[in-house]
This record gives structure tokens, C-alpha cells and sequence, in this order.
């Protein structure tokens, strides 16, 4: 049997695992899905169709799964949360569900409507917000107060600094690194390093890709690769893209970052160039 401090309310028809912990006041609806050794520490929230995956620990005051802060759309049957495994949820983190609006299409991939998906093995920090419509990735970092609008997708690896701001319908690349203070307002490339009040691109996250395990060769290789496409001087930016896509193509991490910048051509938002 799961262990339910006397003082949580649990709603009848909530799925808990067996292993799970439910700690002193905490709140779970009767549609949540509670994974195996999930541990909700205390004064947790967990609201409608809500699944929070196994060997999750979320500390008190977090809110999960309540409606998103989109007008006319804060109280929707069918809306869900979805987070994956081992993740850890700190002080007063808010993860709302999805909406009828979807989520930020990416070519080739039908995006889904009414859910928010978050990865496995991030780490959520005090304050820090997964808007309405997400898509985070695996092993995310969001420091304190960092927070993403609606319809944003971060992919795998990705670092928030403290009290930085994802515009809605961003796009950022995995292994990205956004500098705290930081306001994203357009798609950042896989692997890079954005900082400034209003973020600008200011290289590749190197210390980031070295730590991950990548050689010296791959570094300096997709090194040369941003110098030629984001910092050349011949042509334009398009026409430096183009000449890319042949010079680089046996490079993969390189190709990554172009189907990217590629994808986000018809996305909603415009990409982060180096200009």
C-alpha cells in the first residue's frame, strides 16, 4: 500500500503506485496517475488528469496540472499533464496542463492538443513555470524563477539560468545553455549559448559539449561550422545556410542544427542569428 499521511487528501479513483508517498497536506485529484517510488513531500497539488512518472520527488508547495494561464481556457475536461520519470520538482513550481491550441507544430510530427509534456531526469527549480502546451525535453535544467509561455519546446539538455523568459511558441535546440536574466524572444539552435536582457546568440555551449562527452574533433568541427554560417561575411545569411548544407553534410551535429534553423523557417517564431 502506498504510504498517505492522514492529513493529504486523496479524491477517489486516483491511481497510486504501491511504493508512492503522499506526504502531510497535500491535494491529488481522482484522475491523477501517480508512478512508482513518486514522492510528494508535502502541501503538493496535483490537479485533474495529472501523471507524474516514477521516481519523481516533488517538494511542498508545487502545483501540477492545473489550468493554463490562457483566457477562456483555465477549466477544460480533457486536459492533461504528462511528466516523466525521476524528475525533481522543487518549492512552488507550476506545471499547467494543455489546451484545444496544441502544441508548436515542427514538420513531419502531428503535434498533440490538450496535453504538456515533460521529459525524464530534469531538475525544476524554486518558482520555475512550464507553461500551457510545452514539450520539454529529457534532462532539463530550469533554475530558480526560470519560466517558459505557452506552446515552447525545449529539447534535451537544455539549461534556464535564473529568472530567465521563454517567449510562447520558442523552439530551443537541445544542449542549449540561456544565460540567467535572459529574455528568449525567437528559436535558438541546438548546442548554443544565448545571454543579454533581451538574449542574443553569442556562440556554442563548448564547455557544455565537452562535459557531455563529445571529443575535441567534434567540438572544433561544428565550432568551424557556426563561424562559417552565423559570423561569415560572404554572401548572406541564407545564401551562407545553403552553401552549408553541402559543405557540412557529413557532419551530423552540424546537419542537426540546420534541419533546425530549416524547421523553424515555418515555425511562428524567427530564429536567433548571431547579427
Amino acid at each position: 500500500m502506498a504510504k498517505i499521511h492522514p492529513s493529504a487528501i486523496v479524491e477517489n479513483g486516483a491511481q497510486i503506485a504501491d511504493s508512492a508517498e503522499i506526504g502531510p497536506f497535500c491535494w491529488v485529484s481522482s484522475q491523477a496517475k501517480i508512478g512508482e517510488n513518486v514522492r510528494l513531500l508535502g502541501h503538493v497539488t496535483v490537479w485533474g488528469d495529472t501523471t507524474i512518472g516514477e521516481g519523481t520527488v516533488v517538494f511542498p508547495g508545487a502545483v501540477l496540472g492545473t489550468g493554463p494561464q490562457d483566457h477562456g481556457n483555465e477549466f477544460l475536461e480533457g486536459a492533461k499533464l504528462v511528466i516523466g520519470k525521476r524528475n525533481v520538482i522543487r518549492e512552488n513550481v507550476t506545471m499547467h496542463c494543455g489546451t484545444p491550441k496544441g502544441q508548436n507544430p515542427i514538420p513531419g510530427e502531428e503535434p498533440e492538443k490538450m496535453i504538456t509534456r515533460v521529459g525524464d531526469d530534469g531538475m525544476f527549480m524554486v518558482n520555475s513555470h512550464v507553461a500551457h502546451d510545452c514539450v520539454v525535453g529529457n534532462n532539463v535544467i530550469m533554475t530558480n524563477n526560470a519560466v517558459i509561455a505557452g506552446h515552447v519546446r525545449l529539447g534535451d539538455g537544455v539549461i534556464l539560468g535564473g529568472n530567465s523568459a521563454v517567449h510562447q511558441f520558442c523552439r530551443i535546440g537541445r544542449k542549449t545553455m540561456i544565460g540567467g536574466m535572459t529574455g528568449v524572444d525567437r528559436d535558438v539552435i541546438p548546442f548554443a549559448i544565448v545571454t543579454g536582457d533581451r538574449g542574443k546568440l553569442r556562440g556554442l555551449n563548448v564547455i557544455g559539449l565537452k562535459r557531455s562527452g563529445f571529443d575535441e574533433h567534434t567540438v572544433k568541427s561544428i565550432t568551424k561550422a557556426f563561424m562559417y554560417i552565423f559570423k561569415g561575411k560572404e554572401a548572406t545569411f541564407e545564401e551562407r545556410l545553403a552553401i552549408a548544407k553541402e559543405k557540412f553534410k557529413d557532419n551530423t551535429m552540424v546537419m542537426e542544427q540546420i534541419r533546425f534553423i530549416d524547421e523553424g523557417l515555418e515555425g511562428r517564431r524567427k530564429i536567433m542569428t548571431a547579427e
